[in-house]
This record gives C-alpha cells, structure tokens and sequence, in this order.
C-alpha cells in the first residue's frame, strides 16, 4: 500500500464507474494524466514521482484510473476498451470536474488514448505529452494475442513469450484483474490513421526511452505532427523511462513555455 497515495473520487459514464484523483493546485493549469496498459493512476503517476514534480510546480494535476484498471469498474467485453471510448471517458471526466480544457499526458496506452482525444475533441487539448509511444501509434507495435494469452495463463510459470511474460509479471505486481486486461488488450490496438494525426494542431512532446522496443520511433511519429517535438529518454526502456528524471526535466520545460499565454 502506498501511504502517499492521493484520496479518489468516482463519476458514472455510461453506467461506467470510474476513479480519479484531483490534486495539486486548484487555481493552476490542469494537467490530466492517463496511464498505460496494466497500469494505475498510482502505479503510473504516483509512485515515479509524478504527482509531486507536478504539483510542486503549480500545476493541478488529475489522473483517472481507465476502465478495467485500477478502481474503476472491471469490464470483460473487448469492444468496450477501443481507445476512443477510453478517450471519451477522458473527457468526461473533464466535464465532471468543470474544465474546459487540460493539458493531456499519456504514457503508453495512455498516449493513444490522449492522441484519440486530440483528434475527436481539438478543443479540449491544450497541449499533449505522448510518452513511450512513437511511430506505433500509427504503425502497431508488433503482435499482442501473447500477452492476452499471459494474462490468463494459469500461472507466470506457463508463460514462455518475453513480452507476455513481461507484462503478465507487472499485472500481478499491480495486482490487477488480469481478465479485464486482456479484455482490454485485445480491445485497445485500434491505430490512428497518419492524416489523423497529421492534423493534430496542440504543441506536442514526444518522449520514448531509447532502449524501448515496444514504442517505435519518436522521430517518425513527431514527424508527422505540425507542433511537435521529441525527448530521447537515454538508456531506459519501455518500463523504467516513465519515472527518468530526464522525462520529467523535459516536460516542465515543456509546460513552462504555456506561462502567462
């Protein structure tokens, strides 16, 4: 149990229960935060530190925990978890707590769902930080049927794939509900298109580790993006970079050049 853990709150979307925290400071420039793939709002935002370097320096900082993660309900059909309706559960949110427009980070995951949000709702996005999530946004990173596979597989011990057993490792660690992830896996790999993403018009911040083999190129996808920048995360790889003090660095630098707009 993390003893620093931020109080939640719940609102109701389509009959969806889903948790957030709203932290930091309430006058400051929201920041909503949107974690990975058999993460939390506490696995991916508290516990590497996030939570503090953001509200330290002024910001308000919100986190939801996704459908089929964390506290929010556990769902088991796989057409619920297209990553625009996870986008559209980000926006809620939003319309909850009376915001009309956030800066959105995402990690992983969580990077393609705020990528959905960009697309279907521009005006709500201020700005975006996508981090370990590159060209695989639009190109796919690789083949997940193993991971749902790893998810359900009676134990750690039955699973041979790498990746899957990576990631079968983490949801036990997170103590997640391991059917609803791979409900979720298998219902989340939805890519945008590159005309898509070309449109995206809100400064962007791409940040993948440089020992990622899962995200694909930052350089490609920022490439494809009018206002968009990339952050190398050296020597991390999927897992590690998301705490890198070199990423964190980045993205309050990045947020400073919003002061006084």
């Amino acid at each position: 149990m993390n003893l620093n853990a931020p109080s939640f709150s719940h609102f109701v979307r389509d009959g969806v229960k889903l948790a957030y925290f709203d932290e930091g400071n309430p006058s400051g420039e929201p920041i909503l935060l949107i974690h990975g793939f058999a993460s939390s709002a506490v696995a991916n935002w508290v516990n590497p530190g996030w939570l503090k370097v953001l509200g330290e320096a002024g910001y308000r900082v919100i986190a939801i925990d996704n459908r089929g993660h964390g506290a929010s309900d556990k769902l088991y059909d796989a057409e619920v978890y297209h990553p625009w309706i996870m986008a559209d559960d980000a926006v809620a949110l939003l319309d909850h707590l009376g915001i009309s427009q956030a800066h959105f980070m995402g990690y992983s995951m969580g990077a393609r769902i705020s990528t959905f949000v960009a697309i279907a709702h521009p005006d709500r996005v201020r700005s975006l930080v996508l981090g370990g999530l590159g060209i695989g946004m639009v190109k796919g990173v690789g083949d997940w049927d193993p991971i749902a596979d790893a998810l359900v597989a009676p134990s750690l011990d039955d699973v041979t794939h790498q990746r899957g057993r990576m990631f079968r490792a983490f949801a036990e660690q997170t103590k997640s509900d391991r059917q609803a992830l791979a409900a979720c896996i298998q219902g989340s790999r939805d890519l945008a298109t590159k005309e898509d993403v070309s449109k995206i018009e809100a400064p962007t911040l791409v940040a993948v580790g440089t020992k990622d083999d899962i995200a694909g190129s930052a350089q490609e996808l920022a490439a494809l993006m009018p206002n968009a920048e990339v952050v190398d995360i050296p020597n991390r790889d999927h897992m590690l970079a998301v705490g890198d003090k070199v990423f964190k660095t980045a993205v309050l630098d990045f947020y400073k050049r919003f002061e006084n707009r």
